[in-house]
């Protein structure tokens, strides 16, 4: 049985990497509408987990809302908006969420509203951010980038190396939490995740942070910015276990083992992205704000 599930969850697994190598390496709104797919499918388990929890919540608002937020994140970034239509949409549809559920035969509580602007927050604001890195351009990283940009005809771009970057950087942390955690685990991280390890966690900073820094040296990176990478490692690794930490407290207040069983071997959708969720705003940030004190 052991073997049979680690097959599964293998096969699983690199089905599920295959399908997101394909999305980033495609980009544009072809990347935009499979985030959305996957926004909607997880956010789908979310409100499953939340009627465990005994709480009512605007389930197709917040579905509708999820969706319009990313596609205007993608308008905004193409420019078919003057204006930050994404900020406007966020803000609409918090609003729209509190009256629905205003409006009901049963008016919603404080947990129902909470747990309605949470899944607008968590799986459809912060994934969004996957798109803003997917089109992320000009960034003065590396000679490598410049060089790439200029003579790939438009086949890879910045913003497709960083989300590459980013997307290995997170299953590296993934697979050194579980496996070093699986071999050499002694001590519990948390009682949220009692299978979870304090050496599975190190490792799960350690490996994403190699990551880091084999990218580095790959795009021919000088020695801050080699620095930088490594930093954006170990920070993606940190918060790909926050993330996982976060679903896991969800399920355990639901009283389930796992959101779903989408994903032979992983469970549902939300079980397998939890760690994608915090991470892509970390490094948007951090290339937008940090980068340019990296570079002489």
């Amino acid at each position: 049985m052991p073997s049979y599930f680690s097959s599964k969850r293998i096969i699983s697994g690199l089905i599920a990497g295959l399908y997101g190598l394909l999305i980033v390496g495609v980009g544009g709104f072809l990347f935009t509408f499979a985030i959305g797919v996957i926004v909607h499918l997880a956010l789908i388990e979310y409100f499953r987990m939340t009627e465990f929890a005994g709480i009512r919540a605007a389930t197709k608002t917040t579905l509708l809302a999820c969706q319009i937020l990313l596609i205007s994140t993608y308008f905004d970034i193409q420019g078919f908006s003057s204006v930050d239509l994404s900020s406007a949409v966020l803000a609409i549809a918090g609003v729209a969420i509190c009256g629905w559920l205003l409006l009901q035969p049963v008016t919603g509580s404080i947990s129902d509203i909470a747990a309605s602007i949470l899944g607008l927050f968590y799986l459809g604001y912060l994934p969004s951010y996957w798109i803003r890195l997917r089109n992320l351009t000009n960034i003065d990283l590396a000679p490598s980038f410049e060089i790439l940009n200029n003579n790939s005809n438009g086949v890879f771009s910045t913003g497709m190396i960083i989300t590459l970057i980013t997307c290995l950087m997170i299953v590296a942390s993934d697979i050194g939490s579980y496996y070093f955690g699986k071999k050499y685990g002694k001590h519990s991280l948390s009682p949220i995740s009692p299978a979870k390890t304090i050496e599975g966690a190190v490792s799960g900073i350690i490996c994403p942070t190699i990551v880091g820094f084999i990218s580095g040296i790959l795009v021919k990176c000088n020695f801050l910015e080699l620095i930088f990478l490594c930093f954006v490692g170990s920070l993606v690794g940190l918060f790909s276990i926050v993330g996982d930490l976060i679903e896991s407290m969800m399920k355990r207040d639901a009283g389930l083992k796992d959101s779903g069983n989408a994903l032979p071997g992983h469970g549902g959708i939300l079980d397998r992205i939890d760690s994608y969720l915090f991470t892509p705003s970390i490094v948007f940030y951090l290339i937008k704000f940090l980068l340019p004190f990296v570079r002489p």
